[in-house]
């Protein structure tokens, strides 16, 4: 408990401090990490708790954003709220859409609830371009924010500890939930609804309290997102948004509070990251969901979890080797996997194929990579990553043999204990 607590009290230090550490650019990244952070552990109540898989979330998202930015807009731009509780607005529109579509959703169970839920992200996500006095059509609704309470807002940094502190008490609150017999109530909605109807209790009225407490939180992010970007457009709404949630929890763990979490703010910084660097990012993060839920099902918190587990189990110094051959295959087949996509994507784009046409005989030119030249057509271009991938994946194979050698051993030692006095005893008649 007091390492948990001490990593906790570490992260928030880590994430107060960030605007000291990090440009302004970097800055507006971790915003949107934090924001999509709480918008994934809003989710998590209603998957990964009450085990409801919605595919349509970004619907309350996108109501929240555009209760506050009409909040923002009121009263000739003052604002029905002082800027810091602008938040609130999107707390209120979001817990009164998720009430009405809870109530809907929740008559069916399964995957018809996940078709409802979709249905209806689909119909708001359809209705909104053409409601232009509510949603501002396709140029969306701007806004402006206002001072309070002594701040300007208008710096990045007053607006990320406003995000933060937002954060900080949603996710508090979340927790809090989860420790209350409510919360209590909503893992018991996962495990046998069955068994709580017949213990009287009122199973559909508790999905809609699920659900409308998971879309006034999925609110808050996004009233957090206008607050942000000073803006809502249609596309908050965007079945994308609602797909990116579910990987984003599943790639972080449902079976972790900070899970989701973790995945999303992770998922985010990839995009960040990576998005410039290449057009194929969307399908890595498809990629590593498919792997996660492959060899991870508990996501990247279980790993850390299992990591711990069975670091107390074999000792650190036992479990140090199996750890670097498992972090070596993992780089080698990542590295090996990137090298093949981003030669076929580049073999196979557009513009190399007009460049290709412009050769004398129709030929094959080289492709720029890694500041070489690679020729598509030469057996050495794809040696290297089918290296990379064999090795990665006989470090791999050695990782969980040594791995299994260790458990093995484990199991072996009671009976060597066992044996070793009957070993001298007959020794010792003989």
């Amino acid at each position: 408990m007091k390492t948990t607590l001490s990593l906790l009290a570490a992260g928030v230090a880590l994430l107060l401090a960030l605007p000291f550490l990090l440009s302004q650019g970097l800055l507006n990244a971790a915003i949107q990490m934090l924001i999509a952070a709480l918008f994934a552990s809003a989710y998590n109540l209603l998957c990964g708790q009450a085990g409801m898989l919605s595919f349509g979330h970004a619907a309350y998202f996108g109501v929240g954003a555009f209760g506050t930015v009409h909040a923002m807009n009121a009263l000739g731009g003052a604002g029905l709220l002082p800027t810091p509780l602008m938040p609130l607005a999107g707390a209120v529109c979001g817990l009164a859409i998720g009430g009405i579509a809870g109530w809907f959703a929740t008559q069916r169970s399964g995957t018809y609830f996940a078709m409802i839920t979709l249905a209806i992200a689909e119909l708001i996500h359809s209705l909104a371009p053409h409601l232009k006095g509510l949603f501002g059509g396709e140029a969306g609704v701007s806004t402006m924010r206002m001072p309070a309470w002594g701040f300007g807002f208008g710096s990045t940094t007053e607006v990320y500890y406003l995000t933060l502190g937002w954060v900080l008490l949603s996710l508090a609150l979340l927790y809090l939930y989860t420790r209350t017999p409510l919360g209590r109530l909503t893992c018991g909605l996962r495990e046998n609804s069955h068994r709580l109807r017949f213990l009287g209790y009122n199973v559909h009225g508790l999905g809609v309290l699920v659900f409308a407490v998971s879309a006034m939180f999925s609110g808050i992010a996004g009233g957090l997102q206008v607050v942000s970007n000073e803006s809502a457009n249609y596309v908050v709404f965007d079945p994308a948004l609602s797909a990116a949630v579910v990987l984003n929890t599943y790639i972080g763990g449902v079976q972790v509070f900070l899970g989701p979490a973790l995945g999303a703010a992770l998922m985010t910084f990839f995009g960040y990251a990576v998005s410039d660097l290449t057009r194929s990012w969307l399908l890595y993060q498809g990629i590593l969901f498919v792997l996660v839920m492959m060899f991870m099902p508990a996501g990247l918190a279980g790993l850390v979890g299992t990591t711990a587990r069975l670091r107390q189990r074999f000792g650190l110094a036992r479990l140090l080797p199996v750890m670097a051959l498992s972090v070596a295959a993992a780089l080698l087949l990542s590295f090996g996997g990137a090298f093949a996509i981003e030669m076929l994507q580049r073999a196979f784009s557009q513009d190399y194929r007009s460049l290709a046409n412009l050769q004398p005989g129709g030929g094959w030119p080289p492709i720029q990579f890694l500041g070489r030249a690679w020729l598509p057509l030469s057996f050495a271009t794809w040696a290297v990553p089918l290296a990379l991938l064999a090795v990665g994946g006989l470090l791999a194979r050695f990782a969980r043999q040594r791995l299994r050698t260790l458990a093995q051993r484990e199991a072996d030692a009671p009976l060597a204990a066992q044996s070793a006095p009957l070993a001298k005893r007959t020794g010792g008649a003989a």
